[in-house]
């Protein structure tokens, strides 16, 4: 079964008119290829998929798988707080010509760790052979995607890598000791990319590589290859900018930084509302930092 690993990123959504942007979303897909990431996730929590139409959503995938023209894969978001819309939206995914999907916890259902297995056998179950990435985000979701019930989901072929958003290198190890290569460990957490890797993970699940892939992609390079001090230096070069694309509720920043670039129009959809004004000139200034505004590069 196909697995994924490496620089991977959450993508931002552009819209404009209250319509996705889909010559900006393809012009911010091309800066991903060529800056070096090696997945694109659509449709995530980063993309506003929440506020999304499932008409919305299967159009993005189709945009971004055919920006990609196969040069990397794509994994859209497609979970859901219920397992049949679940299995509804990874069909969706299949259709527009998706390589795999990422499946986020059920939210504020809060279901019990047999619960959780439970609409991963399902999803499975509905989707032979189709490769399933199993994100755990308890900051967001209200339920947390216990080490040893990972340990279950070792046993659905399916069920390929896991997003670990908690940012806890404690939890990470506790996943390797039970599930060793079974199960391909991601970092969704863009602080801790450096010391995620070695612990065992095999990639992130970027924000920050939406404004800076090439960084991002030679963190995960450096990482992965062992090359402790230029991977230090890289994670280091990066923190600043990861705080303030953090600083307000994802992904508010990290649009707002993609404004400043030049890339999107400055839309979300409510409830989310445009980066506080003294947040602006320091984000702006970051930018500028890491040469990633127009002219600075």
């Amino acid at each position: 079964m196909r697995t994924f690993t490496g620089s991977m990123t959450a993508l931002a959504t552009p819209f404009r008119s209250g319509q996705l942007d889909e010559d900006a979303y393809r012009a911010l897909i091309r800066l991903q290829v060529e800056g070096g990431t090696d997945v694109l996730l659509p449709v995530g929590t980063t993309g506003e998929a929440v506020t999304m139409t499932p008409e919305e959503r299967s159009r993005a995938i189709r945009v971004a798988v055919e920006e990609a023209r196969g040069r990397v894969p794509v994994v859209p978001g497609a979970g859901s707080n219920d397992t049949r819309e679940t299995i509804a939206a990874v069909a969706r995914a299949r259709e527009a010509g998706a390589d795999g999907a990422l499946i986020v916890t059920p939210y504020y259902n809060k279901p019990t760790q047999a619960g959780l297995v439970e609409h991963f056998r399902a999803i499975a179950k509905a989707h032979p052979g189709f490769p399933l990435v199993a994100y755990n985000v308890p900051g967001r979701t209200g339920v947390d995607l216990l080490p040893d019930t990972c340990l279950r989901l070792c046993d659905v072929p399916e069920v390929v890598a896991l997003k670990e958003a908690t940012g806890n290198m404690a939890r990470t190890v506790d996943i390797v000791e039970r599930c060793g290569e079974r199960l391909t460990l991601l970092s969704g957490d863009d602080f801790t990319v450096l010391p995620f890797i070695a612990c065992g993970g095999q990639g992130v699940v970027s924000v920050s590589s939406n404004v800076a892939p090439r960084l991002m992609a030679d963190l995960v390079k450096a990482a992965r290859a062992g090359e402790l001090s230029r991977a230090r230096e890289l994670q280091v070069r990066m923190n600043a900018l990861h705080r303030l694309l953090f600083i307000e509720s994802n992904p508010i920043p990290v649009k707002a930084a993609l404004h400043m670039m030049g890339l999107f129009g400055p839309e979300l959809r409510l409830p989310l509302t445009p980066l506080s004004e003294q947040h602006v000139a320091p984000l702006k200034a970051e930018l500028s930092r890491l040469g990633l505004l127009p002219g600075t590069r």
